[in-house]
């Protein structure tokens, strides 16, 4: 916001703002004027003055589409934070009824994370917010910053390192990992130790991460295993492994609810690994959106 502030905000038509965000949305002048209820021209002669005041193309066409520049993509996340705190600020509605909401909140996580939440947070949606729509999407080895910036996601569970100074992260628990082999496993009639663990063909959940704490602890011990598959679904991977000769690193939760449920047998990794911390992630100024602060107190209240 510090470039916008330093603007003449005096002479600065705000409207030009909302017409921004939603350029950055549709990235189609039809598209857009079609979601402000305005003119194809009305919103053509707001591009040319933003691109006057910003003294930026903004978007430039590329094909069909108009495709931001760098200047946009930097003002874009400042520009829609402060589009909505104005509009939060100058709510008169009644407060947050979560019972009688039909608010729809987007979350991104693992399956991992998706069975050991949703259960429980299902339950109570159901019976305190049975109108709450809420959907998820699949946590990729990143953080999706861009989804979470355009309010494409409203929160996001998982394991990061970090974050940029935008995002509040909350404890949710702490993790600790098991191997999962097929019951009878012919390599490990005298147990799991170190050598062993190393000569067996290993399947990885990635888990919405590029490296796992096992390979790190193993590369910086200048050791490695052998990785036969990937992927990134945990209910796949217990399945695979369950009939195959294959064995999967598992969050110990999760392990436990599979061992319940497949012909599986679990061991202590044959090293000391440090628990991992799983965080609730969310941009800092959506702290007052009464919907999501309320949806993030329930997420919190099952983290144990």
């Amino acid at each position: 916001m510090l470039y916008i502030l330093r603007m003449n905000t005096l002479n600065f038509d705000l409207n030009l703002l909302r017409v921004f965000d939603m350029l950055l949305r549709e990235q189609n002048v039809s598209r857009a004027a079609e979601r402000l209820a305005v003119t194809q021209p009305t919103v053509s002669n707001a591009l040319a003055r933003l691109r006057d005041q910003f003294d930026d193309p903004l978007l430039v066409r590329v094909g069909r589409r108009m495709c931001p520049t760098p200047r946009a993509l930097a003002l874009e996340g400042p520009i829609r934070a402060a589009l909505q705190q104005i509009a939060q600020a100058m709510d008169t509605s009644d407060p947050f009824d979560p019972f009688r909401s039909q608010r729809q909140l987007r979350l991104a996580l693992t399956d991992y994370l998706e069975q050991l939440c949703m259960p429980r947070l299902l339950a109570c949606l159901q019976t305190q917010a049975p109108n709450l729509r809420i959907d998820v999407e699949h946590l990729t080895p990143n953080l999706p910053v861009d989804a979470l910036d355009r309010s494409q996601l409203d929160l996001v569970l998982g394991r990061f390192d970090d974050l940029p100074a935008r995002f509040t992260r909350l404890p949710w628990r702490s993790e600790t990992l098991r191997v999962a082999t097929r019951q009878g496993h012919p390599q490990l009639n005298n147990g799991l130790d170190l050598n062993t663990f190393l000569k067996l063909r290993h399947l990885w959940v990635h888990g919405g991460q590029t490296r796992g704490m096992v390979d790190q602890w193993l590369a910086e011990q200048n050791l490695s295993r052998r990785i036969v598959y990937t992927t990134p679904n945990y209910l796949q991977a217990a399945h695979l492994v369950s009939s195959t000769d294959l064995c999967v690193v598992l969050p110990t939760q999760l392990a436990l609810q599979f061992a319940d449920l497949l012909p599986l047998d679990l061991h202590e990794l044959p090293f000391a690994l440090r628990p991992f911390e799983l965080e609730l992630v969310h941009l800092t100024h959506r702290q007052h959106d009464p919907a999501l602060a309320w949806f993030v107190t329930r997420i919190m209240e099952i983290k144990s």
